[in-house]
């Protein structure tokens, strides 16, 4: 799953590495949130007639028959969104990318559940991550964002290595699927062969244990994503 990431370079760093050099009004100062709840607004690139936009959407979504019955999503299992009742309608329109520098997943303790240690999980690169996500979100410089307009965050499977940390994770594209999954000309069926046959594999990620204060969705700062040397786990 993917329920806490990191967001904290500059939008022109994110945008320079999709290859995109910049964006009218773009905001010149970092985002500097190292502990990214759901439910939040959260930094989105899409892209519509009037081109690539960068705008603040609530990390969660719902369709509207579904609003009050059960919390909103905020993941979508890539072997299921494009044909789920859920999740369809957006899938064909609302394509997105969440540039990420990470995200993190607390690993359990099987005989003491209640015993966990969070992971910071990133590229081995270095490189910011690009999340493929789907959502309802303004359009146009015209059009007002709507309450209910949010995302959702695509995982795939974890992949040997990474399962005994979680058994899901963030579909992560690469730069040059992450620019085409944003094209609006994609269609839902190109789309959805990018999600299942071109997610980056478990080899280009690491993984080091962190600050538990990360558990704290109150909690902010650098220092959330500082490798500890004494994990519980």
């Amino acid at each position: 799953m993917c329920g806490r990431i990191a967001q904290y370079r500059y939008p022109a760093d994110y945008l320079e590495a999709l290859g995109q050099m910049t964006i009218d009004g773009i905001d010149p100062t970092p985002i500097g949130r190292y502990n990214v709840p759901p439910q939040s607004r959260v930094q989105l690139l899409h892209q519509d007639q009037e081109g690539l936009r960068m705008d603040g959407v609530r990390w969660g979504y719902a369709p509207f028959w579904a609003q009050g019955k059960r919390p909103p999503a905020i993941n979508a299992r890539v072997e299921t969104a494009a044909t789920s009742k859920f999740f369809r309608d957006i899938w064909k329109t609302g394509r997105a990318i969440v540039p990420a520098d990470g995200w993190f997943e607390w690993k359990k303790d099987e005989a003491k559940p209640k015993l966990k240690q969070p992971y910071l999980i990133k590229l081995a690169s270095g490189e910011p991550c690009f999340f493929a996500a789907i959502g309802q979100f303004q359009r146009g410089s015209m059009g007002e964002p709507r309450d209910d307009d949010g995302f959702v965050i695509i995982t795939a499977g974890s992949g040997a290595g990474m399962l005994d940390i979680h058994d899901r994770r963030p579909l992560v594209l690469s730069p040059d699927c992450a620019a085409h999954w944003l094209d609006p000309e994609l269609s839902p069926e190109e789309a959805e062969e990018i999600a299942l046959e071109h997610g980056l594999g478990v080899d280009e990620f690491t993984w080091y244990p962190v600050p538990a204060a990360v558990g704290n969705v109150r909690n902010e700062g650098a220092h959330l994503i500082e490798r500890i040397s004494d994990p519980v786990l």
